[in-house]
């Protein structure tokens, strides 16, 4: 009975999300302003750009609008979920922290205005982060950064940084997604319910697996990083994959040798054309069936709202995608490639 009122109000969302043939329409189309004209008639779009003149939209304009439907879903489920929903909410917000911390820092290290403008999200900010946006735009120093940030759960990893070495972007955007996703794995049972507990255990897991296996192959075969090195990189969370599995593919002595080890891992077994070279597209198309099948064995559990939360931003990143597919006048059938590899 928690859950009638949230999944009536997540399958009408649900009903708005875009379809194959609406981003064949938006790739065929002839410049943004048509694009975006086109999302104005969607539910999901339509109240964001309902009232703005096309033309004078630039490329950070349309981002930002787009992820702020993100985070007016988010609210939506908020205010119909209870306490214990809620809970997982709370937990699940942490990508968001993580996805404007990375914002900032680039700001500070690339020396170079961000993307987005973070005023524009201050009150959603304001009603489910501790974190105070206006303190981290003022920062201009990576010390001034970790001030702005002391009181929060990601102050220490991030500290302990530099007490070790000069730190590039990358190690603090790594630091920060590995604190996120072993604080989502260990609090997974927050929610104090069998049934999802069991749905985010599969779908983290098998995330966090396959991530991982991606990190291993781009590491040796794009930057030949040495074995500790990969290890530090890792999301310390084994699944189906055994801590041996990865060792030996860490430690794999070419990468002929890593790409036979993946290829008869659990997920090549169980998943057709699991290859390395299919392993972004594969990683995306196996998420969504795990979220997608869970939610309809057990659609009254906390799987339904992870897995809309997770199709919704796959949907604003497939339109970025193809947005600018469409201001670079790329053929639709190029376009509809690269949508699809999100």
């Amino acid at each position: 009975m928690s859950y009638s009122g949230l999944t009536t109000k997540i399958r009408a969302m649900q009903s708005h999300l875009l379809n194959v043939q609406n981003f064949r329409e938006i790739v065929e189309l002839e410049g943004v302003p048509q694009a975006v004209n086109y999302l104005k008639d969607k539910p999901s779009y339509g109240p964001l750009l309902g009232n703005l003149e096309t033309e004078d939209l630039h490329r950070g304009q349309i981002e930002r609008l787009l992820k702020k439907s993100i985070y007016r879903d988010f609210a939506k489920l908020y205010r119909f979920s209870n306490a214990s929903q809620r809970k997982f909410l709370d937990l699940y917000f942490g990508r968001y922290e993580v996805y404007f911390l990375k914002v900032c820092l680039t700001s500070i290290l690339d020396h170079r205005q961000p993307s987005l403008d973070l005023r524009g999200f201050r009150e959603f900010f304001d009603k489910h982060s501790k974190l105070k946006l206006e303190n981290l735009e003022a920062a201009s120093t990576v010390d001034e950064f970790l001030s702005a940030i002391k009181d929060s759960v990601y102050y220490p990893p991030l500290a302990r940084l530099g007490e070790t070495r000069q730190p590039t972007l990358f190690d603090y955007e790594m630091t920060l997604d590995l604190n996120y996703f072993r604080r989502l794995w260990e609090n997974r049972t927050v929610i104090r319910e069998k049934q999802g507990i069991k749905g985010l255990t599969k779908a983290l897991g098998s995330k966090m697996d396959m991530l991982n296996i991606q990190w291993i192959y781009r590491c040796k075969k794009y930057y030949h990083m040495n074995s500790a090195d990969i290890y530090a990189l890792l999301i310390p969370v084994n699944y189906r994959l055994s801590s041996r599995t990865i060792q030996e593919m860490v430690e794999a002595d070419s990468l002929e040798t890593l790409e036979s080890l993946i290829e008869k891992c659990y997920y090549a077994k169980h998943y057709r054309e699991f290859t390395e070279e299919r392993l972004e597209t594969l990683y995306a198309e196996i998420l969504k069936y795990i979220l997608s099948s869970e939610s309809r064995k057990h659609p009254y559990s906390v799987t339904t709202i992870y897995s809309y939360l997770y199709h919704k931003e796959h949907e604003v990143d497939r339109l970025i995608i193809a947005l600018e597919c469409v201001r670079y006048r790329i053929a639709p059938e190029e376009a509809m490639k690269r949508v699809a590899c999100r």
